[in-house]
């Protein structure tokens, strides 16, 4: 098939997927039109073969960059003379009658690399990403709780001092990959008529060749950078949790944007409070007067002074009250609860008055036995 027959069929149709398609959103339609017609999946099925030599093809073109933004060129071409057929020529006519006619191919050529026409020459290969950077951060329960900015200390992937990126020794240039005309992807058979976008094998991606390597960076363009890095973490942020930092990364080549920076935090324990969720924890020892009477005692805060908190009479061991506004903040800007669980302390040795006082409240239960339910008539 001539490059010229390739502008007259709609690729986009084909997959599915309107023209400002994201690659995610063109690989995820060919993958599902691909199994679906697949000819292992259908067997002796000639359409469902032609469908997916189709959509093959029109992957094999949307998928590149660089393949796509010339196809939809020269589809812009085609639409603007689509009015112009005659009957003497038209359009993939080579050599057709009247004034009007000429080869298609000539504005479609270069696309897969060879065929009639005229091949547009790349000068420069296209801005490339650079790449995301990870690295982790220790910060205190305190800090976790109201946020805190931090020193990083990082070593990353920087374009060569030497040759700023090019890869190239000093007075030389790097020249456009041959094999896959600067994209960097090139398009492999993988069995039968199924076929793979994967990164060039002769530039390894980069879409440019050197043929006098850079004696620092040995042709990779790239070198290591340290750098010290001021870092917000944010507030409520949780142990483990892994924070993203756009275009914090190592630098792009030739324009191409900044990659992320992933951090990674870890929170260390305190000795009185948790967490859950936004709410802090506490647990406090109460003695078994001030639950069985009921008190007011004081509770510690993260913040501040602390909080008085009223004990009812007959207060369970284990019970959890509430203290608002004490706990964490919230991404709305206010502050989540402080939850306060109190535990009844039994001492482990007595004085002989507090030992007769207990008697004598034993004495003045008159044998009631808390666990008579559990051996009661109606136990199963």
């Amino acid at each position: 098939m001539s490059n010229g027959e390739w502008v007259e069929k709609d690729f986009y149709k084909i997959l599915g997927v309107e023209k400002d398609a994201s690659t995610d959103e063109i690989k995820k339609a060919y993958r599902k039109l691909a199994r679906e017609n697949h000819p292992d999946s259908n067997p002796d099925n000639a359409k469902a073969e032609d469908k997916f030599k189709a959509v093959s093809e029109a992957y094999s073109v949307l998928s590149s960059p660089e393949k796509r933004k010339e196809y939809d060129e020269q589809r812009s071409l085609f639409a603007g003379f689509g009015g112009q057929r005659s009957g003497g020529g038209g359009f993939g006519s080579p050599g057709g009658g009247g004034s009007g006619g000429f080869d298609i191919s000539d504005l479609f050529g270069g696309i897969f690399g060879g065929g009639g026409g005229t091949t547009r020459t790349r000068t420069s290969a296209p801005p490339r990403r650079g790449a995301d950077v990870e690295t982790e951060a220790s910060i205190s329960f305190e800090q976790a709780v109201d946020g805190v900015t931090v020193p990083l200390r990082m070593t990353s992937d920087e374009p060569c001092p030497s040759c700023h990126g090019t890869g190239a020794r000093a007075g030389t240039v790097p020249h456009v990959c041959p094999n896959c005309d600067g994209s960097g992807m090139q398009t492999s058979a993988a069995g039968g008529v199924f076929s793979m976008t994967e990164p060039c094998t002769v530039c390894r991606g980069r879409g440019m060749v050197v043929d006098d390597p850079c004696p620092t960076c040995h042709g990779s363009g790239r070198g290591s950078s340290s750098r010290t890095m001021q870092v917000r973490i944010p507030a409520g942020v949780k142990d483990g949790q892994r924070i993203r930092l756009r275009g914090k990364g190592a630098a792009g080549e030739r324009g191409g944007s900044a990659g992320d920076l992933y951090v990674t935090v870890h929170v260390a324990g305190h000795k009185l409070f948790g967490r859950k969720g936004d709410n802090l924890t506490i647990t406090v020892p109460v003695t078994f007067d001030e639950a069985a009477l009921g008190t007011t005692i004081k509770v510690p805060t993260l913040q501040g002074g602390p909080v008085s908190l009223k004990l009812p009479a007959g207060t369970p061991n284990g019970r959890t009250f509430r203290a608002k506004g004490k706990g964490a903040p919230r991404k709305d800007g206010t502050r989540a609860d402080l939850l306060v669980t109190v535990e009844v302390v039994v001492p482990s040795k007595l004085g002989d008055d507090e030992q007769a006082a207990v008697q004598a409240y034993r004495d003045a239960r008159k044998g009631e036995d808390p666990r008579a339910d559990l051996f009661g008539a109606g136990a199963s």
